[in-house]
């Protein structure tokens, strides 16, 4: 669902003014917005994907769940605990930008739609400003996640350092930390690991693998033709270097946990708590019993 520009903020405005309002008037998800913009402390960028993806920003908000995808089992949970604003951190509509108009007789998008706008549902994305906040709102939630506070490294937030741990065992760690159920390595088991770096979420370059100063480095996803084909290559050719690789959403949903319990500083008027997005993918040595 579409909302111009100058719609939108005559919307906002006008949640804002009620928000403010002594007398018991609702929260808007117009005035949820503009309290997140109020708040994260850089300029609102005038291109941004950090938009309304479905529902009015005039809506009475109920709710907040907040969450690293908005996946049809994310807002149909968030629903039936009485969330109907959904404040996610990747795409709805399965493209960065959120374009539907390719998708209008999908019958996966078309459900998805109807649900959303029958439980009069709001879809806000907050990606380009979390990741502005200072410190970066998604690396922050993934060190508390992880309990890596103590082995940040104080020159890179994205960067940790540990005693020798082997790449095996620092990949053990993640899974069950995490409760991943698919993570993928590459790399000797046996390597030490006294240095690593972090790239949450895609990794869509080489040069954080390609870096001679680091021992693994810990990414969401990335082509497997590219940065994966690379890596296996430098570990062939005789690097002593990890990969391990999360999966998107264990990668970055840390940092939803930490938005949420931000977002409680100051939205006080209605519930605000975590749905987190389930992993996607299963084992076949280790199937799920339902999905």
């Amino acid at each position: 669902m579409q909302v111009s520009r100058r719609g939108f903020a005559l919307s906002v405005a006008a949640g804002v003014a009620g928000a403010q309002n002594k007398d018991g008037a609702p929260l808007t998800a117009g005035a949820v917005i503009a309290a997140i913009q109020a708040h994260v402390g850089v300029p609102w960028r005038a291109q941004t994907v950090d938009t309304i993806k479905s529902g009015s920003p005039s809506t009475t908000v109920k709710g907040i769940a907040t969450t690293m995808m908005a996946t049809f089992d994310v807002v149909k949970r968030a629903a039936a605990d009485g969330l109907n604003m959904v404040i996610t951190h990747e795409p709805t509509f399965y493209s960065h930008e959120d374009k539907t108009d390719d998708l209008k007789d999908d019958p996966v998008y078309r459900q998805k739609q109807e649900f959303l706008d029958r439980n009069q549902m709001v879809v806000f994305r907050f990606h380009d400003h979390w990741h502005a906040f200072r410190p970066d709102g998604i690396a922050t939630g993934m060190m508390q996640s992880l309990d890596w506070t103590k082995n940040v490294d104080p020159a890179n937030p994205r960067q940790f350092l540990f005693d020798g741990i082997t790449l095996a065992d620092l990949a053990r760690q993640i899974q069950d930390r995490l409760k991943i159920r698919t993570m993928r390595v590459v790399g000797d088991p046996a390597l030490k690991v006294r240095r690593l770096a972090a790239n949450w979420g895609y990794a869509g370059s080489l040069r954080g693998f390609a870096r001679p100063d680091i021992d693994a480095l810990i990414i969401g996803e990335a082509r497997e033709w590219e940065l994966i084909e690379y890596a296996a290559d430098a570990v062939t050719s005789g690097a002593k270097r990890g990969l391990i690789v999360m999966g998107h959403i264990p990668s970055e949903q840390g940092g939803m946990v930490n938005c949420a319990n931000w977002l409680k500083g100051f939205i006080t008027e209605v519930p605000v708590r975590i749905v987190p997005a389930a992993e996607p993918f299963w084992s076949p040595s280790a199937p799920p019993a339902t999905i």
